[in-house]
């Protein structure tokens, strides 16, 4: 048997007046999704465990079937080991974004999705000027960047940059949770504060200004982790070996600890101008020789950050022709039993343009299943799925049918 999960990040959606009390996924035209979804079996999935904020790193690992209580580390960690950035034992390692401050106020999480080379040139210049023995940052992709930090403490209080846009940048600062972390508290507000005097006038932002574009005047650390524990998914579920396909260091990270091999796309950009037809054939080619690939779409996430009601859509539809109708149309052909399975992480609500908890509708399709009566695939729809509500691990135990026994640490 060969498994795919195709997953769009932060697809799923909120009823929108705009389009007629309609989700983008309902306004959507997925003809080849629906396909799926009429072939297959339909559910609900809650991916946000209690206790646990809707990240991305927090759904993506969920849906994976890991314990988030045994094996959650925050996403700096992940994101470092897709980068190839060790984590020794007396490091915190976090997510640093390259943020747009105006006026004092958080305008975006992206600083206008600044490219990656601009973005570089930013990260190597504070290296040189705010890096030292204890404190080093690594470029990433756009404004996607690693802060690692010797002897920190991890127990922080750090909001993520795009669930409060249009908020003064100083009541969002990082807090203590509890009095040993205060000294590492303040040496990030520091560094904060420092990072936008350093920025403010640097060229590449002078430049991105005179071209009306957004600057990257900030750093924002959050995420803080030390090295995760997690068990193989090789070591646990019956597939030899694995793959996962991403533009997103954050999804390319879990894969590491995962034990899946991590496939580069060219092209491949995490925003609607991706590559989706080589994801497609990527993923093709992987099956061929893997039993799992674990193809992430990240574009309709971003559109949701952006409050961009048409753009989510696109990206939907650009989804459905150009991933789902490729790989359907060749994976229907092969002699080999195939399952594959559809789903968002979480909801990115283009109203309130950050993710929420609230249970994603998903597609299992296996070359042997009986289908329910679910004829489209939408948040309302899979409601009615003969799957119900899953939770947790019991999603990727229906994908490789395994009983309920969720990945541990070890």
């Amino acid at each position: 048997m060969k498994y795919i999960i195709i997953l769009g990040d932060g697809m799923a959606d909120e009823p929108i007046a705009s389009l007629g009390n309609k989700t983008p996924l309902q306004a959507a035209a997925t003809p080849h999704i629906d396909k799926l979804a009429r072939m297959g079996r339909c559910g609900m999935l809650d991916t946000i465990p209690v206790g646990f904020a809707p990240g991305s790193e927090i759904a993506n690992l969920s849906v994976l079937g890991y314990d988030l209580n045994s094996v959650y580390e925050g996403r700096g960690v992940l994101e470092a080991a897709s980068m190839g950035v060790e984590i020794e034992d007396n490091e915190i390692a976090m997510r640093c974004n390259l943020i747009c401050i105006e006026n004092g106020i958080i305008k975006s999480h992206s600083a206008g999705h600044i490219s990656t080379e601009e973005a570089g040139e930013l990260i190597d210049f504070l290296q040189e000027k705010l890096g030292d023995d204890s404190v080093s940052f690594y470029p990433g992709v756009s404004y996607r960047h690693l802060l690692k930090l010797k002897n920190g403490n991890k127990n922080l209080k750090c909001t993520p940059p795009h669930d409060v846009p249009g908020t003064p940048f100083s009541s969002v600062m990082i807090q203590a949770l509890t009095p040993e972390a205060q000294p590492t508290v303040e040496f990030l507000n520091k560094l904060i504060l420092k990072s936008q005097t350093l920025l403010e006038n640097h060229p590449v932002n002078i430049r991105r200004a005179s071209q009306g574009k957004e600057k990257a005047i900030s750093i924002w650390p959050w995420s803080p982790g030390n090295r995760p524990k997690m068990q193989k998914m090789t070591d646990i579920y019956p597939i030899k070996s694995g793959s996962v396909i991403s533009a997103v260091d954050l999804i390319k990270g879990i894969g590491v600890y995962a034990g899946l091999k991590n496939i580069d796309v060219e092209g491949a950009t995490g925003l609607y101008t991706t590559n989706y037809e080589g994801k497609a054939r990527a993923a093709i080619e992987a099956l061929k020789t893997d039993d799992f690939v674990f193809l992430h779409i990240e574009a309709s996430d971003e559109a949701g950050h952006e409050g961009d009601v048409e753009l989510k859509i696109k990206t939907i539809e650009y989804l459905d022709s150009r991933i789902v109708k490729p790989i359907l149309e060749e994976l229907l052909t092969w002699n080999e039993p195939v399952t594959i399975a559809l789903l968002p992480d979480h909801p990115t609500p283009c109203a309130i343009r950050t993710h929420t908890n609230t249970p994603v509708p998903f597609i299992i399709y296996r070359t042997d299943n009986v289908p329910d009566k679910v004829v489209v695939y939408d948040e309302f729809s899979c409601m009615e799925g003969s799957y119900g509500l899953l939770k947790g691990s019991e999603f990727i135990e229906e994908v490789i049918k395994l009983p309920p026994t969720p990945l541990k640490g070890e």
